[in-house]
């Protein structure tokens, strides 16, 4: 039971978590653990689309972006509290989501990949423009988050929301990915054709994954929102996008713990770098450049594979 991810897995990742703040010296650390954390939530619902579905998006920043925008202004300007800023925030991303899926969701390639851009760029534009409703690219403040009045502040009490949220999070995946709707996303991935042949509606199945994932990256967008008291248009930026879907794939698709080790790492890799000064981007670069052609299934598949071919070894 315990060798399975979605326990063995799972419990491994609590004590990580759990025993991380343990290594932590001052409240810088926890600030960048915090902001690594609400990254892999978002790239845990970006491989469902991804690794499982057989989807690329380069416009998620979008969705995130829309999820912090929407509790920042339903909160300051109209009073809303937080926690219900962010559920009905979540409802109108996914709603949008579901709207623009099913045609966009027909596309296959380098046109799918386009058009998520272009939903990207839109976002994107419409932030920066609209100054009287989002504060233009000067951005805006948001209140902090309470609930029942219990305000989270601080990056420490920020840290443990971040964590709770990351283990639902894969909770929640890991159980998508061995239900039924999980099967029919693989076979949708395997072969579209195959998959319609059989009788699953390919359409139903990549727009409903093309939803979840979204509501996830507005779900953290809320809460990175109410956590920073303020945001800018960049945050939903097309390098953003790219950002996120090369975490993905650094960590490994359709490895839902891969996700969380590439995040992670992403998030993380820019601290140590900075000692490089102005070689720090290419020192990146050449990092991401070895794994990639050194382990091409993403890090933990192909650690995975290596271990197994080891232990397979006479």
């Amino acid at each position: 039971m315990w060798k399975s991810p979605r326990t063995g897995g799972l419990a491994a990742l609590a004590i990580i978590v759990a025993a991380a703040p343990l290594a932590f010296p001052n409240a810088y650390f926890y600030d960048v653990a915090v902001n690594a954390l609400f990254n892999a939530v978002v790239c845990v619902g970006l491989n469902l689309l991804i690794g499982y579905g057989g989807q690329i998006s380069l416009g998620h920043a979008g969705f995130f972006a829309l999820g912090a925008y929407g509790s920042a202004i339903l909160t300051t300007r109209y009073g809303l509290p937080p926690l219900a800023a962010m559920l009905v925030t979540a409802g109108g991303v996914g709603g949008l989501a579901f709207v623009l899926g099913r045609p966009i969701l027909k596309l296959k390639g380098h046109y799918l990949a386009m058009a998520t851009l272009g939903i990207g760029i839109i976002i994107h534009i419409v932030l920066k423009t609209e100054s009287w409703l989002t504060g233009g690219p000067d951005g805006m403040g948001v209140d902090g988050f309470s609930v029942a009045g219990f305000a989270i502040s601080g990056d420490r009490m920020w840290y443990w929301v971040g964590a709770g949220l990351l283990l639902v999070a894969v909770w929640l995946a890991q159980n998508l990915i061995d239900s039924p709707v999980g099967r029919a996303l693989r076979a949708v991935h395997g072969s579209e054709v195959g998959a319609e042949v059989v009788g699953v509606d390919t359409t139903r199945y990549k727009v409903l994954v093309f939803v979840v994932s979204a509501v996830f990256a507005s779900v953290v967008g809320s809460l990175f929102a109410h956590k920073n008291a303020f945001i800018t248009p960049d945050i939903g930026s097309f390098f953003r996008s790219i950002e996120l879907v090369t975490m993905v794939v650094l960590g490994g698709m359709a490895s839902t713990f891969g996700a969380v080790i590439g995040a992670v790492i992403l998030t993380l890799l820019p601290q140590f770098l900075t000692a490089f000064e102005d070689y720090e981007a290419m020192v990146l670069g050449a990092i991401m450049m070895g794994t990639m052609i050194f382990l091409p299934k993403g890090l933990l598949p192909s650690l995975r594979l290596f271990f197994a071919k080891r232990r397979a070894a006479p």
